[in-house]
């Protein structure tokens, strides 16, 4: 008779390594896009026809950062409109507050995209628009949002050709922490969020408090960061001021005067912002995941 076979102490801690990295990936390939969306949520889905300026008004309304675009003459969906447009509008066309910024006055959304891709301001991600099916796994939609460098991800019904859903990284987060209790917790998110390299901890992008609105613009364009951390004259951070903050500037309609200062930008904030919500590098990723996220976003 045979001795067992035995496996030895480090290929048995190998083999726990391999399934403990393995958890969430199983977890994500085992649930659908249609998992995801939420029992109610709203969408607003553009007309490319429609004018640039009461399309960002109209986010604004609803509280939404993107939305669809439709294309009455194609009959389909040729990209999304997104803060980010908003926000390259400004920094491009801007002069000073005694000049107005017609172009976004009078343009509609399908003549920003112009004849050709050289004329192309509002950057659609290609001649298509990116998107998944409700019934494809979450782990395929967490691989377009990787693939594409791409932050919303519309979940479209194959069969009528509608938008059901605009899928982003916070909502498959939140899915994961509502759902993801009932898999086993792998080791590494004990670790500390420094030792695993999440988050941005060298060349921070940040803004003085005494710099102007524009030269917040212009580092939002340059590092493609989703919020900067205002500081002052010690370095010391004050406030967070992030893209959402900025489609504010719309609904007060003081989009014309971007000479402000950062401090004054702050201030005048529709809503109030409680400090700064912060975590420490050596906090656990299990400490911080469980951490309330209702602030604003960090470096992106």
């Amino acid at each position: 008779m045979e001795p067992p076979s035995k496996v030895s102490l480090p290929e048995k801690k190998w083999q726990m390594r391999e399934a403990d990295a393995t958890v969430y990936m199983n977890f994500m390939k085992s649930h659908c896009c249609y998992d995801a969306i939420p029992t109610s949520c709203k969408l607003v889905i553009f007309d490319t026809k429609l004018q640039v300026k009461k399309a960002f008004f109209a986010l604004v309304a609803n509280g939404l950062r993107a939305a669809p675009l439709w294309d009455s003459k194609l009959q389909k969906f040729v990209g999304m409109l997104t803060i980010t447009d908003f926000i390259n509008i400004l920094h491009c066309y801007y002069k000073s507050p005694m000049v107005q910024m017609y172009e976004l006055e009078s343009h509609k959304i399908e003549t920003w995209r112009g004849d050709s891709f050289q004329n192309v301001y509002l950057k659609f991600p290609g001649p298509f628009l990116i998107s998944i099916s409700p019934n494809a796994s979450l782990f395929e939609a967490i691989y377009s949002l990787l693939k594409y460098k791409i932050h919303r991800l519309p979940v479209i019904d194959p069969q009528s050709g509608n938008v059901l859903h605009i899928l982003t990284h916070k909502r498959i987060l939140k899915f994961l922490h509502i759902f993801g209790k009932r898999v086993p917790k792998p080791a590494f998110i004990r670790r500390q969020i420094q030792e695993l390299g999440i988050g941005t901890f060298r060349n921070i992008a940040t803004v003085q408090q005494t710099a102007t609105l524009h030269d917040a613009l212009s580092i939002f364009v340059e590092r493609r960061v989703s919020a900067l951390p205002v500081v002052d004259n010690h370095g010391k951070v004050v406030a967070l001021y992030s893209r959402f903050d900025v489609i504010n500037l719309a609904a007060q309609k003081t989009y014309n005067n971007l000479d402000i200062t950062m401090q004054e930008a702050v201030r005048r904030r529709t809503c109030y912002v409680e400090g700064v919500i912060k975590c420490y590098p050596d906090e656990t990723l299990e400490t911080i995941i469980d951490r309330p996220s209702a602030g604003p976003g960090g470096q992106g």
